[in-house]
């Protein structure tokens, strides 16, 4: 492998950064709190949402439907959960607003233990550029919420398509005015990652329950348990 010279530091959010779907099951929880859905329940409405938005952010990109930013995308997935958990618990039928909440929840997710300390570490030597499918205005709620550290953030929204689409990855090397093999993606999402290589771009696995592991197939340039690996092999101290 070509030695990893890098000079600016991609990162995904959600599921990379913060907890995404601890945040969905405490909106799903909150669409009644008399309600009786048990763990189970609110694991099947998680699904839910996460199948939609995985959907319909892939008819986009495949164009078979036309843009929407995941702010619609997110009420939408809302909706359709508000509908199952009242089939599911009467008890669990939502108002308007009891939707539109649910719909914010997706903004309100909690970052990783190592999340705020291992971004502000890197910040000190690299160039940090977040790289999200999350809208705009999602993307700015999200950095405040959790407390995430950037130089850039970035949504696909600017592009009008989501990843895995090359444009979205575009849009950090123009931004960093770089070659794609100066800057390293960090992504829990292995799907994320080949698109990002497809591109040139370097890449960097990084750990999480919620991810999407690599396939024995998959070739990365880096393998981190958390942010703080991540750092050490990048020599950060």
């Amino acid at each position: 492998m070509a030695e990893l010279t890098i000079d600016a530091v991609v990162f995904d959010v959600l599921g990379t950064l913060v907890d995404e779907p601890a945040g969905l099951r405490a909106g799903i929880s909150a669409l009644d709190p008399s309600s009786n859905l048990d763990a189970p329940g609110t694991e099947q409405l998680l699904l839910l949402w996460q199948r939609h938005i995985e959907r319909e952010q892939r008819r986009i990109v495949d164009g078979d439907r036309p843009y929407l930013p995941s702010d619609a995308l997110d009420r939408e997935a809302a909706e359709v959960v508000a509908r199952a958990a009242g089939a599911e618990d009467p008890g669990a039928v939502a108002t308007p607003d009891a939707v539109e909440s649910l719909a914010q929840a997706a903004r309100r997710l909690p970052p990783w233990p190592d999340t705020v300390a291992g971004l502000a570490r890197l910040a000190g030597h690299f160039p940090l550029i977040g790289l999200s499918n999350a809208s705009r205005t999602a993307l700015l709620e999200l950095n405040a919420h959790a407390g995430l550290r950037w130089h850039q953030a970035l949504s696909a929204e600017d592009a009008r398509t989501y990843k895995p689409d090359p444009a979205v990855y575009r849009l950090a090397v123009t931004v960093a005015g770089l070659p794609p093999e100066r800057l390293l993606m960090v992504a829990a999402h292995a799907w994320d990652l080949r698109g990002a290589q497809a591109l040139g771009l370097r890449t960097a696995y990084v750990a999480r329950p919620v991810g999407d592991p690599p396939t024995p197939s998959d070739r990365f340039d880096l393998y981190a348990e958390d942010l703080a690996d991540l750092a050490g092999q990048l020599g950060v101290s």
